[in-house]
C-alpha cells in the first residue's frame, strides 16, 4: 500500500518539477519580448528622426510606409506577450494544484476551504464524526474552488441519501478516477479567482441584467448605433477629401454623442460595473466548462449534469468578448474616442442584451454544474490518492459489515484497523473498555467511513457492505454559556433529537459516546439502562460504547438484541500497552487505578 502511495506522490514530483521548467522557459520568452518591445519602440524613435531630416520626397514616402512597421510588430509582440502571461498565470494554478495535492499525501495542509461554515451542533452527527472543520473528513477531500462546489460536497456529507443516488455517483466517481490526469488542468481554471465574484456574476445573470438593460430596447437607439461607424467613418473621409466644413459636423457629432453617453452615464456603469475586469474570470470558468463538454462521458449520473444543446463554453467565450470590449471605457483616451466616435459603451449594452437573451439561461446552469464537477472530482482525487481503499457495495436489505476498516484521517502508518459486522436483525452492541483503550476512536471510524460510503466515494476499509441508515451520534455534549444550557441539559437535547428521528426514521442508526457525563453515576446508569431498551423496542441499531460494566449484564436480559465487546489494554511491569482492537464480550481489565497512581493517587482495595 505504502509503495503504491509513493509512487503516487512521486507522480506529483514530477509534474512539480515539469511545469515550475515551463514557468521558467514563459518568463524567459516573457523577458525576450519586453526587450524586443524596447527595440521596436527605439525604432518607431529613429524612422521619425529620419523623416524630419530627409528632404528627399521618395524617401520620405518610404520612411513614412517603414514608419507602420514598428507599430504593427509592435501590436503582435503585445498580443504574443498577452497570451504568454495568461498562460504563465494557467500554469502558476496548475503548479498550485500538484503542489497541493503532494503536500496533503505528505500530511500538510490542504490549501482549499475546510468547510468550517457547514458546521452545527445541532446536526445528528456531523459535529461528533469530524466531517467539517480543520482536521476534518472535508479538509481530507475538498478540491472546491466554487462557492456551489463547497456547498455540494458539504451537502453529499450532511444529508441522507438513496441506494439508487449512491451507486450513480460511486459510478461516476470511479469514471472521474480514471481520467484523474485530465482533471487537474480543470481544477487549475477555476483556481485563483474571488469565488465571491463568479456568485455576483450569477446573481446578475438571473435577476438583474435584463431590466439595467432596458435603455438599450429602443429600435432608434439601435439601428443608430449599428449606422454610427459609417457614419463617422464618412465624415472623416469626406473631410479629408472634399471640404473641411465636415470637420465641423463631426465635431458637433461627437459632442452629440458625449452628451448622449453623459445622460446615460450611470446606468451604463450599472452594467458595466457588475462585470468590468471578470474577463479572465469568464476565460477560466469557460475553459472548464469546455472540459466537461469535450469529455466522452459514459455515466449517467455525469450526463444528466450536461443538459444544455449547444456548446456553453462558446456563450461565455462571446460574454468574454464583450467584456473585454466593454473594458476599453478604462483608458480615458481609447474609450473618449470610441464613445465619441462610434458609441462604443451603447454598442457594447446592446451586443450585451442580445447575449443576454440568447445564452444567459444556459450559461446559469453551466456555472452552476461546475460546482457539481467539482464535488464528483474531489472524491475521485480521494480515491486516486488513496488506492487501498475500496468502493463499497451499498444493499437494499438490513446490512452492515466491513473487514479492515480505519480512520481516514489517521495516518496509514499508525493506523490500526478492524473488522466488524451487525447480525441480520437490529442488536445494541455495548462496548466496553479502558480510558484511551479505542471506544470512541473505533465509532468514530465507523461513523466517518458510512458518511463516506453514502457520498458515493471509497471507503477506508478492505470490504464494506451496508445498507442507507441515518446516523445519529451523541459523542461531544457542550454546555452553553450563550444559551444558559448546562451540559446535562445539553445531552437531554441530544437524547430527545435522537428519540424524535429514531421514531421518524426507522433506517436509523446511533452511535453513543459515554451517555449523560453530566449527571451521577446511579442516574447514569439508569439513564443508559433506559435509553438502551428504548432503543431495543423500537429495533434501532446502535453502538453503546462506556465505561459502566454493569450496562454489559443487559445480555443477560436480552440476549437476542444485546452484544458485548470491548477494548482491552495489556499490563507488563506495571506499563500499559494498547492494540486498539475490537474484542468480543465485556472488557475485563482498566487502568484508571493505574493512571491515578501515576499522579500520586492510591486506590485502596
Amino acid at each position: 500500500m505504502q509503495q503504491q502511495q509513493q509512487e503516487i506522490i512521486a507522480g506529483y514530483q514530477d509534474k512539480i518539477n515539469e511545469v515550475t521548467s515551463d514557468i521558467d522557459q514563459t518568463k524567459k520568452l516573457i523577458d525576450q519580448l519586453s526587450f524586443l518591445r524596447i527595440g521596436l519602440f527605439l525604432g518607431e524613435i529613429l524612422f521619425f528622426v529620419l523623416l524630419l531630416r530627409s528632404a528627399d520626397d521618395s524617401l520620405r514616402i518610404l520612411i513614412q510606409i517603414c514608419l507602420l512597421l514598428p507599430v504593427i510588430a509592435f501590436a503582435v509582440v503585445v498580443r504574443r506577450q498577452s497570451r504568454l502571461d495568461r498562460e504563465i498565470d494557467y500554469k502558476k494554478q496548475l503548479l498550485w494544484v500538484y503542489q497541493n495535492e503532494w503536500n496533503i499525501l505528505y500530511g500538510k495542509a490542504n490549501g482549499y476551504d475546510d468547510g468550517k461554515a457547514f458546521e452545527s451542533e445541532q446536526h445528528p452527527y456531523t459535529s461528533d464524526l469530524d466531517i467539517f472543520g480543520a482536521a476534518s473528513l472535508f479538509v481530507l477531500t475538498n478540491r472546491c474552488s466554487t462557492q456551489n462546489g463547497n456547498r455540494l460536497l458539504a451537502k453529499s456529507f450532511a444529508e441522507k441519501s438513496t441506494r439508487e443516488r449512491i451507486l450513480h455517483r460511486q459510478e461516476a466517481i470511479k469514471e472521474l478516477t480514471d481520467k484523474i490526469a485530465e482533471t487537474y488542468s480543470f481544477r487549475a481554471n477555476l483556481h485563483g479567482y474571488d469565488p465571491e465574484k463568479i456568485e455576483q456574476i450569477k446573481i446578475q445573470l438571473k435577476s438583474q441584467l435584463g431590466e439595467q438593460l432596458s435603455f438599450v430596447k429602443g429600435s432608434f437607439m439601435r439601428f443608430y448605433v449599428k449606422l454610427v461607424p459609417y457614419v463617422s467613418i464618412s465624415l472623416v473621409l469626406a473631410a479629408l477629401l472634399v471640404s473641411s466644413v465636415f470637420w465641423k459636423i463631426l465635431i458637433l457629432l461627437v459632442l452629440i454623442h458625449i452628451g448622449w453617453n453623459i445622460l446615460l452615464g450611470a446606468k451604463i456603469n450599472k452594467v458595466f460595473y457588475s462585470f468590468g475586469g471578470s474577463s479572465n474570470l469568464l476565460n477560466g470558468y469557460a475553459s472548464a466548462i469546455l472540459w466537461t463538454e469535450n469529455q466522452n462521458w459514459k455515466s449517467s449520473y455525469t450526463l444528466s449534469l450536461l443538459d444544455s444543446k449547444i456548446p456553453v463554453s462558446k456563450e461565455i467565450k462571446g460574454l468574454t468578448k464583450i467584456i473585454e470590449n466593454f473594458d476599453a471605457r478604462l483608458n480615458i483616451i481609447v474609450g473618449g474616442i470610441l464613445n465619441a466616435l462610434l458609441l462604443w459603451d451603447l454598442k457594447c449594452c446592446i451586443n450585451l442584451d442580445n447575449w443576454y437573451k440568447s445564452s444567459s439561461k444556459h450559461v446559469i446552469v453551466a456555472l452552476d454544474h461546475l460546482g457539481d464537477f467539482e464535488e464528483l472530482i474531489s472524491l475521485a482525487t480521494t480515491a486516486y490518492n488513496q488506492p487501498h481503499w475500496v468502493f463499497p457495495v451499498i444493499t437494499d436489505q438490513f446490512e452492515l459489515s466491513t473487514t479492515q476498516i480505519g480512520h481516514p484521517l489517521i495516518r496509514e502508518q499508525v493506523r490500526i484497523n478492524n473488522d466488524f459486522r451487525v447480525e441480520a436483525k437490529p442488536t445494541v452492541d455495548i462496548i466496553t473498555g479502558s480510558n484511551m483503550a479505542g471506544k470512541s476512536t473505533f465509532l468514530r471510524t465507523l461513523g466517518i467511513n458510512m458518511v463516506l460510503a453514502y457520498a458515493g466515494a471509497p471507503v477506508c476499509a478492505g470490504t464494506m457492505q451496508l445498507s442507507v441508515f441515518s446516523i445519529n451520534t451523541y459523542m461531544r455534549i457542550k454546555d452553553s454559556l450563550n444559551e444558559s444550557t448546562s451540559t446535562f441539559k445539553a445531552e437531554l437535547n441530544r437524547l430527545k433529537m435522537i428519540l424524535d428521528n429514531v421514531v421518524k426514521d426507522k433506517d436509523t442508526f446511533v452511535l453513543i459516546d459515554e451517555m449523560l457525563r453530566g449527571t451521577n453515576s446511579r442516574d447514569k446508569y439508569l439513564g443508559s439502562k433506559v435509553f438502551i431498551q428504548k432503543l431495543i423496542a423500537e429495533k434501532t441499531p446502535a453502538l453503546f460504547a462506556t465505561h459502566d460494566l454493569l450496562l454489559a449484564d443487559l445480555i443477560a436480559d436480552y440476549p437476542e438484541t444485546v452484544r458485548n465487546f470491548h477494548f482491552d489494554i495489556q499490563i507488563t511491569n506495571g506499563e500499559m500497552r494498547f492494540d486498539y482492537l475490537l474484542k468480543h464480550g465485556p472488557c475485563k481489565t482498566f487502568n484508571a487505578a493505574i493512571l491515578l497512581q501515576e499522579i500520586g493517587l492510591k486506590l485502596e482495595d
